[in-house]
């Protein structure tokens, strides 16, 4: 079977475009998101602009890039509406792949380039950050900031600060604020280095560093029998196939015309947003997506289940999770900016999402630094829903008494603050236990206790998983909340 190469492709496929878009950075995600919104865009004649990619990790090389002439297979399977997906899209976005610790000087000579005005990064969110031993100067800088801002002066002096010559950085990084991060440090280095006021002044008004935020699960390459079953369908081998869930959001913060102008890969897919602020955004992926794994997980994880999809085919359990977002979290976010129908409609994306049969998601995995994720995640959703409607969230009370009783250290838990709380399962009585738990300010940022009737709830759903499996404590309070709906 032959290797994927351009000699493959269909004719006009392999029509050249001009390089557009400057990318550090060839993991799943990127090739997953961007790249595909900008292969999308492509093909619909909007963009018509291709990608140079920067491998900035010592591991491995670019060879496999440059076999296939950077092609991949973009397997797209999960559900959507209930409905199972399965797609497959062959992205030739990417014109070539560079290492930055061998190829400098090559990357460096894209920043004179007049058709670059996009840069795309993800580098970790370890890679924002501010090296003090960086130097700009150097071949390569060690770091993306002191990366980046090298080939911005570079530019910068070959187009004599012409302000047309910015361009538009969107970092993918997951933390806060990622554009604003990244500017920060850059202005930081350049003053650091003495590379004058004109280009600190340059790098404000000419360049848009849009804070951004990106949702996509693209686990990487597919099993090996389903990868070789799609291997003797498409008639080719792929080694930098990869697959992704259906659902796609990159939302990007910006109102200004110029970042609109040279994004015109966004009119491409719905799943691509600019919007002057992304902060609703940010807020139903983390309450209704993240919120509700955290809320889960123990519970699923007590339950038997080992991955999230299992979790999601036993009816009781999806029943719970499903009023668990509908009932209560989305109750928590609906105003200031967000409507009634964008809650639901994300949560629904979150049931598909939870049941796609093609991802395995452990909820081991998701136990990870569990208390932190509580407090980030869900505290404020509880506090929500008590104000305003003066009563208890039971699927939030049942979600947290499994964190609670799953962290009595009975299972294998990776958690900063696994010690803690097992040592008050060691020497508190139950009765005491929560209230212990709940009046710890340093780690929920209040005193959950003062939050009226949560207490009591958690206690007595904490008894119940003590006394019962924990199906059927589910269960109970699904038909407990069933026969409420009825009785309204």
């Amino acid at each position: 079977m032959k290797t994927l190469n351009k000699d493959l492709l269909q004719t006009g496929a392999t029509e050249e475009l001009p390089e557009k878009v400057l990318q550090f950075g060839t993991g799943v995600l990127l090739r997953g998101l961007p790249d595909y919104f900008i292969e999308k865009a492509n093909r619909q004649r909007i963009f018509n602009g291709r990608i140079v990619v920067v491998k900035s990790t010592g591991q491995g090389g670019t060879d496999e890039f440059a076999r296939q002439d950077g092609l991949y297979t973009l397997h797209t399977n999960g559900l959507q509406n209930g409905k199972e997906v399965r797609e497959t899209l062959l992205v030739s976005a990417i014109s070539r792949v560079l290492h930055a610790a061998t190829q400098w000087e090559t990357i460096a000579q894209i920043a004179e380039h007049p058709d670059i005005s996009i840069v795309i990064s993800n580098t970790t969110e370890v890679g924002i950050v501010l090296d003090d031993q960086d130097e700009p100067r150097a071949a390569p800088p060690s770091s993306f900031p002191g990366r980046l801002t090298a080939l911005l002066y570079r530019r910068f002096v070959h187009f004599n600060g012409d302000p047309d010559k910015g361009w538009v950085i969107l970092p993918t990084e997951l933390i806060s604020d990622n554009g604003a991060t990244l500017k920060s440090i850059v202005l930081e280095l350049a003053r650091r280095h003495g590379l004058g006021d004109e280009f600190a002044r340059w790098i404000v008004e000419a360049n848009d560093f849009c804070n951004t935020l990106v949702d996509r699960i693209v686990p990487g390459k597919l099993p090996e029998n389903e990868a070789e079953e799609a291997e003797k369908q498409l008639g080719y081998r792929d080694a930098l196939a990869i697959m992704a869930e259906p659902f796609r959001l990159w939302a990007i913060e910006s109102d200004n015309d110029r970042v609109h102008d040279r994004l015109a890969f966004a009119q491409g897919d719905e799943g691509m947003i600019i919007t002057p602020d992304i902060s609703k955004f940010k807020e139903l992926k983390l309450r209704l997506l993240n919120g509700s794994h955290t809320f889960s997980c123990g519970l699923a994880i007590l339950c038997g289940f080992s991955t999230v999809k299992v979790a999601m085919q036993h009816d009781g359990f999806a029943r719970y999770v499903r009023r668990l977002m509908f009932r209560e979290i989305a109750d928590t976010i609906i105003g200031n900016g967000i409507s009634e129908a964008e809650a639901l409609d994300f949560a629904a994306n979150v049931m598909d999402r939870f049941a796609n049969p093609f991802l395995d998601h452990a909820w081991q995995s998701i136990s990870l630094n569990y208390t932190s994720k509580m407090q980030m995640r869900n505290v404020a959703s509880l506090e929500r829903f008590i104000r305003k409607n003066r009563a208890v969230p039971r699927c939030m009370a049942l979600g947290f008494a499994a964190y609670l009783y799953f962290m009595q250290g009975t299972h294998q838990v990776a958690d900063e603050h696994a010690g803690w709380l097992a040592g008050l399962w060691s020497t508190v009585d139950g009765e005491e236990l929560v209230v212990e738990v709940l009046r710890n300010e340093d780690r929920w940022g209040m005193d959950l206790n003062g939050l009226p009737g949560l207490a009591d709830a958690i206690r007595y759903f904490l008894v119940q998983l003590q006394q019962k499996n924990a199906l059927e404590v589910i269960q109970e309070l699904n038909e407990e909340m069933e026969l409420k709906l009825q009785n309204k």
